[in-house]
Formats: structure tokens, C-alpha cells, sequence
């Protein structure tokens, strides 16, 4: 795998600030508007208890220092009454920060999914390997992005607001412990971006690692059976260690880098307790300030330093933050482009609502090849009838299939073609998900389902003998890849299309596993339902029963057999 370098780009702010403005401007922005408001109070009450337990604790040990019981009793008693609310506010706080976060992630996940379900960007990326692991990015990166995003903007708005508050209570004691405390966070600022610049690019390309790990586990348990019966197990375990290899040396590259930015961030955080001590504790022996100023002062600074050193304190955060950003940025640009792609195909794809017409359509091989697989076709498919594809260019009819579909657009010419939901595309390994037979058969956009004696009259005409029809069990969930074999697979495909009334339904390669009676039985259905079907044969597939043969050479030249092709 490539390496990427990977760091947070000068477009990364606005890129943020412009999902954020589309999330508080979407149906949810009022609820995310109420509970963000609701953050911020919350923030300034814990603040400014801050500020008043730091009070509260120097005059608490003051009052023991000074051996003054009445005073002790009251200030334990006001430390304990402060301590209560804060921890009441810290709680609803964290809430209101979760809901707000979730909400988020909710609606940032569905607006992202869309777009990869949009334009068939999902194919698009599948066939071009632009973006690796798009479901990890959208499954895990924007959950990622939404809370660290979130927390880092409340981080950073409770820091300014405790260096706001924080800064007077330590001016008051020493003007040079607060100058040292800026200085010092600046400083351990500086040192850590530069200690740990590299983990923005370790921690993207660890990401990418432990999602091919897993992408390879799953591929083991998709295709168990297979597995098993070739007996590949050490080129699969082969395979499975040089994952394991890849992740965990990017890791230990991790973990050094970690060890050398917490040599110095340790140190960092030690010494902000001994500093004010250093300092104030002086003043108390020449007898100028309290003793429990010894202990506010060290508070302060801890607290003031702490708010001036995000980045010290949340650097690993951060740089994992940044790779998340950074592989979310490629899925949306990449996303984008991919329709800009769609929209400027060079096929020009036109409505017709009677035939199927390619006039001088050149197909070339995708993926920036020029290899040119069909040559100036002119033909059409008319209503009603039925045409089989052959010949030796299987690249060819592959790339008809998916240009008919609006899959394919490198090429040139023009394809007329009824309105796509008047149109059936048939795979040879046929796309069943998980349903239930009536979610199944029922159309895509169908306003109510399916009844039962349309299932059972299609299901009976192509003499596809189901367990769940026969049980008239229409409603129970089915994984029907594990339960079929791949030719009731593709028989139950059919009846799907012809329950969706199509008016051209193109077969690939179903008489691969169907045998010749079973086949025609299939076509002769679809042609009492008035449906043309195009076939693409396998090579073994009988010419007899066609209307028209359209025969591809391996050259991208053509022949057309039947009625004149150019009405």
C-alpha cells in the first residue's frame, strides 16, 4: 500500500465550518441550536464555580493554617456545597454534549450515505479503487468526526473562557507567574507539533490497515464453504499474516513517535505543579501572601497552562482527528466528482418510450484504457420482441449490458431507451438481499406491497416451488443467497421483474445455470407478459426462438441477423 502524507490543509476549517452551518441549517438545527445554547450556560456555571472553588479552597486551608474551627467548618461546609452543583452541572453538561453529538452523527451519516448511494457512486468507486474502505469512512470516521469535532470546539471555548477567568485570579497574585504561564504553554506547544507531525500520517494509514484486516476476516466468513472445499487455508492465513505485518509495524512506528512526545509531555505536566510553588511559596515564608494562596496559585496556573496547552494536552486527539478529517474530505470530494461524472458522460443517453435504439455507439474498455470493444452500432430492440447477443467479444456485450443501464460511459453515440423503471437487468448471480418474500418481490417505489395471490400466480407460472409460498410464510425475513440454489436464484429474480412489469428485462448469462427447457420456459413468461427479452449467451446458448441475433467480434465490428435494424 502507497503511503499517503496526510496533514490538516488550510481548507480543513472552512470545509468544518461549512457542515457545521449545513447541520445547524437542516430540520435538526433547532434542536442542535437549543442544546449548543444549552452547552454554553452550562460552561460558563462551571467556569465560574471554578473560579469560586479557588476562592473557596484558599480560604479553606487559610482557615487551618490559621487554627480557626468556626471558619474551617464553614468553608468545609461551602467547598462540599460547591463541589455538589458542579458535579450536578459536569453531569447534564457531558448529556447535553452526547445528544448533541448523536444528533449530529445521525444526520452528517445520512446525508453522506445518500451520496454514496447516489449516481451509483458506490460502483464507481469499486470499479476504480479511488477510495479504500468507503464503509469504514462513513460507519466509523464520521462518528469519529462528530465527537472529536464537538469536543474539541467545547474544549476550546471552555479554554477561552477559563483563560479569561483564570487570567485575573493569577495576575492578582504575581504578574510574572501568569507572563511565565503563557509563555510556557507556547513553547510546549511548539514543541509538541513538532515532536509529533508524524502521527497525522500514521494514524491515516493505520486506519486504512485495520480496515483491510477486517475487510479480509469478513471475506473469510462470506466464502467459508469455497474456502473449505479448495483447501486454501495457508494462502488465505498467507495473506491474513501479511495484514497483521502491515498494521502492526505501521503501529510500532506509532508507538515510538508516542514514546518520544510523552518523554517531553510528561515532564511538561510535571513541572506545572512544582512552577508556582517555586514561586509563591517565597512570598508566603517572607510572610506577604496566605498560605492557602500557595494552593490557589498552583490551581490557577494548572489551570490557566491547561487551557493555553490544547495542544500539548490533545495532541494525539488531534492528529488522529486530522486523518479522519482528512479520509472523509477524499470520500466527499471523491463522492462529488463521481456525479460531476455521472452528468458528463459521453454517452448520450436519451428518453424513448417505445424501443430501444444505439445509433453509432462506440463502447471502449473503462478505467482509462482506449481499447475500443464496439464499433458504430446502429440497432434497434424493438417492443415485443426477442434478440440474442453472441459471439466472441464477451468484453463487448459486458459493456452494452452496463451502458444500456447507464453503468458504462466511456464510448461516444447515443442510446434511446424507455424510462428505467420500464427496464430489467438480470445478473447471473442475482442480487437477493435479506427480506421477506413479499419485500423481495414487491417493485422498488411500490406504494403498498404486494398481495398474495399476485406472488403465488407469478411464482406458479414460472414453476418456482418455494417453501415460504407453499406455507403461504410471506412475511418472515430469509437470506435467500444461503437458502437457494443459483438457478431458483435467478428464477425468483425473474419473477421480481415481472412483478415490476417491465417492458425490456436483459438476462445475462442465466442459461449458465438454468438448462435449455428451463430457459425457454423462462422467456416464453416473459413474452406472455408482453416483456422483450434481451439475452446475452454464454456461447452455448441455442439460436433457435429468437427474433434477431446480434452477433460482436472480437474487432468491435457487429452483425445483425432478423428485422432491419434502423426501422
Amino acid at each position: 500500500m502507497t503511503e499517503k502524507k496526510v496533514s490538516l490543509k488550510r481548507e480543513t476549517l472552512p470545509r468544518l465550518g461549512h457542515v457545521v452551518g449545513l447541520f445547524l441549517r437542516s430540520q435538526v438545527g433547532t434542536k442542535a441550536k437549543l442544546l449548543l445554547a444549552i452547552l454554553l450556560l452550562m460552561m460558563l456555571a462551571i467556569n465560574g464555580m471554578n473560579v469560586l472553588n479557588s476562592y473557596v479552597g484558599r480560604d479553606f486551608m487559610s482557615s487551618i493554617e490559621a487554627r480557626d474551627l468556626g471558619s474551617f467548618h464553614r468553608y468545609a461546609w461551602l467547598y462540599l456545597g460547591v463541589f455538589a452543583a458542579s458535579t450536578v452541572v459536569a453531569v447534564f453538561f457531558r448529556f447535553a454534549e452526547e445528544r448533541l453529538a448523536l444528533l449530529w452523527r445521525e444526520w452528517q451519516t445520512q446525508r453522506v450515505a445518500k451520496a454514496y448511494l447516489d449516481r451509483h457512486t458506490y460502483l464507481h468507486f469499486k470499479e476504480t479503487g479511488s477510495i479504500t474502505n468507503p464503509d469504514q469512512r462513513i460507519a466509523e470516521d464520521i462518528r469519529t468526526l462528530t465527537t472529536t469535532t464537538l469536543s474539541f470546539l467545547l474544549m476550546f471555548l471552555n479554554g477561552t473562557f477559563t483563560a479569561i477567568s483564570f487570567s485575573g485570579v493569577l495576575w492578582s497574585i504575581s504578574p510574572t507567574l501568569f507572563a511565565i504561564a503563557v509563555a510556557y504553554a507556547a513553547a510546549g506547544s511548539g514543541l509538541t507539533l513538532w515532536l509529533g507531525r508524524p502521527l497525522i500520517s500514521l494514524n491515516y494509514q493505520q486506519a486504512d490497515r485495520e480496515a483491510d484486516f477486517r475487510a479480509d476476516l469478513i471475506y473469510v466468513h462470506q466464502n467459508a464453504e469455497g474456502l473449505a472445499f479448495t483447501r486454501d487455508e495457508s494462502r488465505m492465513s498467507e495473506r491474513l499474516a501479511r495484514r497483521i505485518d502491515q498494521l502492526a509495524r505501521n503501529f510500532r512506528r506509532i508507538i515510538s513517535v508516542n514514546r518520544n512526545l510523552n518523554f517531553f509531555t510528561t515532564g511538561y505536566n510535571y513541572l506545572i505543579q512544582l512552577i508556582p510553588a517555586l514561586l509563591v511559596a517565597p512570598l508566603f515564608i517572607a510572610g506577604n501572601v496566605e498560605f492557602g494562596v500557595i494552593g490557589q496559585a498552583t490551581m490557577a496556573f494548572a489551570t490557566l497552562v491547561g487551557a493555553f496547552s490544547l495542544i500539548v494536552t490533545q495532541f494525539q486527539s488531534i492528529s488522529s482527528y486530522a486523518a479522519v478529517v482528512a479520509r472523509l474530505g477524499e470520500l466527499v470530494d471523491a463522492s462529488g466528482s463521481a456525479a460531476l461524472r455521472d452528468t458528463a458522460s459521453c454517452l448520450d443517453c436519451q428518453p424513448d418510450a417505445d424501443h430501444i435504439r444505439y445509433s453509432r455507439l462506440n463502447l471502449r474498455a473503462p478505467a482509462g484504457d482506449d481499447h475500443l470493444l464496439l464499433r458504430d452500432l446502429d440497432v434497434v430492440f424493438p417492443p415485443g420482441k426477442s434478440v440474442l447477443v453472441t459471439g466472441p467479444n464477451q468484453p463487448a456485450k459486458l459493456a452494452l449490458f452496463h451502458a444500456t443501464a447507464g453503468l458504462h460511459e466511456s464510448g461516444s453515440g447515443s442510446i434511446r431507451r424507455p424510462p428505467p423503471e420500464q427496464l430489467a437487468f438480470l445478473l447471473e448471480q442475482p442480487y437477493l438481499p435479506p427480506s421477506s418474500l413479499r419485500e423481495l418481490l414487491t417493485p422498488s417505489g411500490a406504494r403498498t406491497p404486494l398481495g398474495d395471490a399476485a406472488m403465488l400466480s407469478v411464482l406458479n407460472e414460472l414453476g418456482l416451488d418455494l417453501a415460504a409460498a407453499r406455507n403461504r410464510d410471506f412475511d418472515t425475513q430469509h437470506h435467500w443467497a444461503g437458502e437457494l440454489s443459483l438457478g431458483d436464484e435467478q428464477i425468483l429474480a425473474v419473477a421480481r421483474a415481472l412483478l415490476a412489469k417491465p417492458r425490456f428485462a436483459f438476462l445475462d448469462h442465466l442459461d449458465s445455470s438454468l438448462n435449455e427447457d428451463e430457459f425457454r420456459s423462462v422467456r416464453q413468461v416473459m413474452a406472455r407478459h408482453g416483456v422483450a427479452c434481451i439475452v446475452l449467451g454464454n456461447g452455448k446458448t441455442a439460436v433457435e426462438g429468437y427474433d434477431a441475433i446480434l452477433e460482436l467480434y472480437a474487432d468491435g465490428s457487429w452483425k445483425w441477423t432478423g428485422p432491419s435494424p434502423v426501422p
